[in-house]
């Protein structure tokens, strides 16, 4: 009888789509984990050693990768620093924080910039539930050290958003040298201070993050780390001995900080978050990935992302459906066991059942919203001057569609989409450089770009406007043609008889 009843639960989970580990996993959740998120800065997808590298040596986030899943397509929420750091912190995607790039987002040749772009704030707005202020209610012990990137004229400080304590030594001058060169970029002073504040823990939960300045330039490493790569045989893309000897120094300093965990006996119920806020610099080709830091080609926005939580994800394992940091915040509060807040929207989705068991996601798509400019072209970009001009993006399965706005709005783009230069459409299965634009003949672009309109509309997404002031036509609603007024009708004149 026994033998029956299990042969039937088999049975019946087959036909719910589940194996008999996740029926277990979600009858038995596991306890509350504490939650370690590491985050490199301008850190490529294709930098790391799990990820293809030739040049690079990354053995403990290598180990780290096979300790947990690795989420090969993963994506930061914006091309550089400030706008990725709000969209992961808040949750939501840029239109909803108004970040939109560090600094000025009229950045080169003014006499180039054919619209005048959305003015961008440089932090989130004090009030903002951040993930930090988010788990801090649910009772977690909360820590950020090293780069936040959030303050400025319209931000606020990392303790008034939900950290119990920052810690960064660089934080007066983060683009300066190093004071100390065994101590690149403070990595080695951010680890002990992680280390030791989650040895203090002692009581409940904690959440660490442990936000790197490197390997942002200008780079910085061990004298010896050095003189290894510089008689190291170069790779097939990378070959910048500073890059890789400043990776090898985080690397390793992310190795003494699992290892410290694992001191404390912490590891084995603290989930490890790996990943960087953007793409990398040029001093680092990312190929066959296209761009850099700070486009929306692959190359810029395409990160490392991987997570290990023992007991829980599946040792070895690797996902290749699209994830953007913005389902950090859905999935660390669902890890903790704690709601979301109310009055929030995120707009990201829970990777846990993914995690836990590989299952589907329930979204259909991924977006970025753009609407201004960044200087400095990058390798294979679209243009000689900017790395991105205005641009909305949608990744959606295997497709991705690029809508620049100036020939979208200008140049009579809306009539005409399939012939003229407003659109890129790539397959990124079969073409992951990006290579090969078919906009002009796949069936997908007007699928994507109805998805991509409907979103911007939704979202209320600014747009750049006519540099002459001149008013521009509704970006996400088709023009209709004006009804000449109709004509009165005269009454005819009777006959005469």
């Amino acid at each position: 009888m026994m033998r029956w009843l299990s042969a039937f639960a088999g049975l019946l989970l087959g036909h719910l789509g589940l194996r008999a580990a996740d029926y277990a996993a979600a009858t038995n959740p596991p306890p509350r984990p504490n939650i370690l998120l590491i985050l490199a800065d301008d850190l490529g997808a294709r930098d790391l050693g799990f990820q293809g590298s030739d040049f690079h040596l990354t053995p403990h986030l290598d180990q780290l990768s096979r300790q947990g899943m690795v989420l090969t397509q993963g994506y930061a929420g914006a091309g550089n620093c400030t706008p990725s750091r709000a969209c992961l912190w808040s949750g939501q995607y840029t239109p909803r924080h108004g970040v939109y790039a560090v600094g000025s987002t009229e950045r080169g040749p003014k006499e180039q910039m054919r619209l005048r772009a959305v003015p961008g704030k440089s932090g989130l707005a004090p009030g903002t539930m951040t993930l930090a202020r988010a788990l801090k209610s649910a009772g977690y012990a909360t820590a950020l050290f090293g780069k936040w990137h959030l303050g400025g004229a319209d931000g606020a400080t990392p303790e008034q958003q939900g950290f119990d304590l920052h810690f960064d030594p660089r934080a007066d001058d983060p683009n300066a040298p190093g004071k100390d060169p065994q101590d690149p970029k403070a990595m080695l002073s951010l680890t002990r201070a992680a280390g030791d504040w989650m040895a203090r823990q002692t009581n409940g939960r904690f959440f660490a993050a442990v936000s790197h300045h490197a390997i942002h330039s200008a780079l910085e490493a061990r004298p010896e780390t050095l003189a290894r790569f510089r008689d190291r045989r170069p790779g097939g893309h990378q070959t910048n001995a500073l890059y890789a000897a400043c990776l090898a120094d985080f690397d390793d300093s992310v190795g003494q900080l699992l290892a410290r965990l694992k001191e404390l006996g912490r590891d084995t119920n603290t989930l490890v978050i790996f990943t960087s806020d953007n793409g990398a610099t040029p001093a680092s080709p990312q190929e066959p990935l296209r761009g850099n830091k700070g486009g929306y080609y692959e190359g810029g926005i395409r990160v490392p992302f991987l997570a290990r939580w023992p007991g829980v994800i599946r040792p070895g394992t690797r996902s290749g459906i699209p994830v953007t940091q913005v389902d950090l915040f859905p999935t660390l509060l669902e890890a903790a066991g704690a709601a979301t807040p109310e009055d929030v929207t995120l707009d990201g989705e829970s990777l846990l059942p993914m995690l836990r068991s590989q299952r589907v996601l329930q979204r259909r798509a991924i977006f970025w919203h753009f609407p201004g400019y960044l200087d400095t072209p990058v390798i294979r970009g679209r243009d000689p001057v900017f790395r991105t001009r205005p641009v909305s993006v949608i990744r959606k399965g295997d497709w991705k569609l690029h809508l620049f706005h100036e020939e979208w709005l200008l140049d009579g783009g809306r009539a005409g989409l399939a012939t003229n230069n407003a659109v890129e459409l790539y397959n990124l299965m079969t073409d992951p450089g990006e290579r090969k634009n078919v906009a002009a003949t796949a069936p997908k672009r007007d699928e994507l770009l109805k998805d991509l309109l409907q979103w911007l509309e939704e979202i209320r997404a600014p747009f750049p406007g006519d540099p002459t002031g001149k008013p521009l036509p509704s970006p996400t609603k088709p023009e209709t043609p004006k009804k000449e007024p109709a004509k009165p009708i005269k009454p005819a004149k009777p006959k005469k008889r």
